[in-house]
């Protein structure tokens, strides 16, 4: 039994989740996200946020994520937690909301103060997002945008990295879709 215990043991450590995967690389992909968006600070015309990166391991190969995330006190009470995605099978029809917890007047609320303001509209439409939650917790809100861009992938076998970048257009959707955001946030 002894050696069926220590074999498990060394599997989970093997395919532990806290371990950082082989060949990741802390802060590369961030290095040349903040080159392809041509920022020296994270301070864009009194828009403040935050860039933060996260992995995805899988069997030979890993993703580095990075998010945009950004933070707008409210005076709004309660809690709850929203995912933002396009609306459309195949085109994009649409923004949606859906509620994973909170209430659903305050889903409705969100969704029409994001189709409200027609220039974050047109900033989120062509935008390449590959996930946006919103979520409110201690009179703050607490916004995550994962774009397809700014991430890269590292394979083992064959071997290669390939960083995705992000393209100036997409670069300016990104900037006015979280100034949008923020202002759509902070008024509600």
């Amino acid at each position: 039994m002894t050696v069926i215990t220590t074999l498990r043991q060394k599997l989970c450590e093997l395919f532990s989740a806290d371990r950082a995967p082989s060949g990741y690389r802390p802060g590369v992909t961030l290095a040349r996200l903040r080159r392809d968006l041509g920022l020296t600070t994270l301070d864009v015309n009194g828009l403040v946020f935050e860039l933060v990166e996260r992995t995805e391991s899988q069997l030979l190969m890993h993703v580095v994520m990075t998010e945009f995330v950004l933070h707008v006190p409210t005076s709004t009470e309660g809690a709850g937690s929203f995912d933002v995605h396009h609306g459309g099978a195949v085109r994009r029809n649409g923004i949606r909301v859906r509620r994973r917890s909170g209430s659903q007047a305050m889903a409705c609320e969100l969704q029409a103060r994001l189709l409200a303001d027609n220039g974050l509209f047109e900033a989120l439409m062509p935008l390449d997002f590959k996930r946006l939650r919103i979520d409110l917790k201690d009179r703050q809100w607490c916004v995550r945008l994962e774009h397809m861009g700014g991430s890269e992938v590292v394979n083992r076998m064959p071997a290669f990295r390939r960083y995705i970048a992000v393209s100036p257009e997409q670069r300016n959707q990104l900037l006015a879709a979280l100034a949008g955001i923020k202002r759509a946030l902070s008024t509600l």
